[in-house]
């Protein structure tokens, strides 16, 4: 099937202008999709995940929407259409698409979000704009001051409405539901459809087109994944070590606490490695600048929150490392693609300790696959780093095994799990003795966790 041009998909001149202008030629599966059912008035549930182009599928069709019925005054602290986002991050990122592709409209936006003062983001309010990309706390803040009106609203959209139920904003987003018209064109996206997502998609969208571009809740195909068994406290080793490797160019490194992404970043100067951490309590400057040089590339990595993460939008990330795995599995698919976009491949190492073993297995069940074991022992070697006993027993046996380790990590085997009733978990190759989750790749002198591609 012929992927349609933009200009098959009806935008108006302005649009086209704009996307020519920034060298963007054919439209991603989800813009072709999505594009001409929203052009249509059509309200719309899109499940894609990051890295898709699905800014670009709600913003073009928004704007093409907006320009052809332009109001003649704009009325003061007024809104024609909301974006509701998770984060600042994202809502920067998404007024800065609404910037490039309305370039030759003359429509207005801002954007809202806490953390920083909002005496400018009043001012921008109080003559009125088009569109107002907002995160939920900071709207609610200021629709309780009168600062703004959301009664002429006409276009709604919610931007990873999974990750904002994640977040507990759902309690604000009903709030400013409430304050909306009903009669109104709204659209839902997100990268997962957990029961929470579905009750919300059906009490904000009527009849809805459905646009899925990828299978629900399955990573990127182009992640290289790997898992590798450490005791907590040798974590830090680990990650100093993994680095060495020139490979690593441009990697993020998750962790679940803002106070863990600042020991980790403080950790990685110290052993020389230019970084820079990015959470919650960071104020907004502090988190811009830290974007920027990790864009740039002053700074090699970047540690980071899950809240945090959503909205970075940096080309050419070599590797995303799990420092700590997360305890809801849907966020290990947000973190996981932040590489592989735009058509590259990636990779995703996963460290985990005793403790977080319950996390693997959520994990697995939801992406409906097993994560490769590397054997970070048996390449690194005993005598320059000792991982821990951690590594030879990462899972115990279950019901009627002996309780000894299922296999060393020297071995490469797969730990032996419960459901094998203390069968290896490679049981069904045993004929080749080939176990299962054996990196093929393991007698190679290649680093297993190495993307020599992405380095280039």
């Amino acid at each position: 099937m012929t992927t349609p041009t933009f200009e098959e998909l009806g935008l108006a001149e302005p649009l086209l202008r704009a996307l020519a202008a920034n060298d963007y030629t054919s439209p991603t599966p989800i813009q072709a999709r999505a594009i001409p059912a929203l052009l249509e008035g059509r309200d719309l549930l899109g499940l894609a995940q990051t890295g898709t182009g699905k800014t670009a599928a709600f913003s073009l069709p928004l704007l093409h929407r907006l320009a052809a019925e332009p109001h003649e005054k704009r009325m003061p602290r007024s809104v024609r259409a909301l974006i509701l986002a998770p984060t600042r991050e994202l809502a920067i990122q998404i007024g800065e698409s609404l910037q490039t592709y309305g370039k030759f409209l003359h429509l207005s936006h801002t954007v809202i979000f806490g953390g920083v003062s909002q005496a400018r983001q009043v001012k921008h309010l109080s003559r009125g704009v088009d569109i107002l990309v907002a995160t939920p706390g900071r709207l609610l803040d200021l629709l309780d001051q009168k600062h703004v009106y959301l009664n002429l609203v006409t276009e709604l959209v919610l931007d990873e409405a999974d990750r904002m139920l994640d977040m507990g904003f759902v309690r604000d987003v009903k709030k400013i539901l409430a304050l909306i018209p009903k009669k109104r064109h709204a659209l839902l996206f997100s990268a997962t459809m957990p029961s929470s997502i579905s009750a919300l998609a059906a009490e904000i969208l009527k009849d809805p087109v459905r646009v899925e571009v990828t299978p629900e809740v399955v990573t990127v195909d182009k992640i290289d994944q790997r898992v590798l068994y450490v005791d907590g406290k040798k974590k830090r080793d680990l990650l100093a070590k993994l680095l060495e490797d020139d490979a690593m160019s441009r990697v993020i490194v998750f962790t679940r606490t803002k106070h863990g992404a600042n020991r980790v970043s403080e950790q990685l100067e110290k052993s020389g490695i230019p970084s820079d951490a990015i959470h919650g309590n960071k104020s907004q400057g502090a988190r811009q600048r830290a974007l920027e040089a990790f864009r740039s590339g002053d700074a090699r990595v970047l540690v980071a929150t899950d809240i945090a993460a959503r909205g970075i939008d940096v080309t050419g990330i070599t590797h995303v490392v799990n420092y700590e795995l997360p305890n809801e599995p849907e966020s290990y698919v947000h973190r996981i693609g932040r590489t592989a976009r735009a058509g590259t491949t990636g990779i995703a190492i996963s460290f985990c300790d005793s403790s977080e073993r319950g996390f693997l297995r959520d994990i697995e069940r939801l992406i409906k696959r097993q994560i490769t074991v590397v054997d970070a022992v048996g390449y690194i070697g005993e005598g320059a780093f000792n991982l821990g006993a951690d590594v030879a027993e990462p899972r115990r046996q279950g019901r009627g095994g002996s309780g000894k380790p299922g296999g060393g990590a020297k071995s490469g085997k797969r730990p032996q799990g419960a459901q094998g009733r203390g069968k290896p978990a490679g049981a069904r190759g045993a004929k080749t003795g080939e176990p299962r989750g054996k990196d093929p790749r393991r007698g190679n002198a290649e680093k297993p966790w190495s993307n020599r591609s992405a380095a280039r």
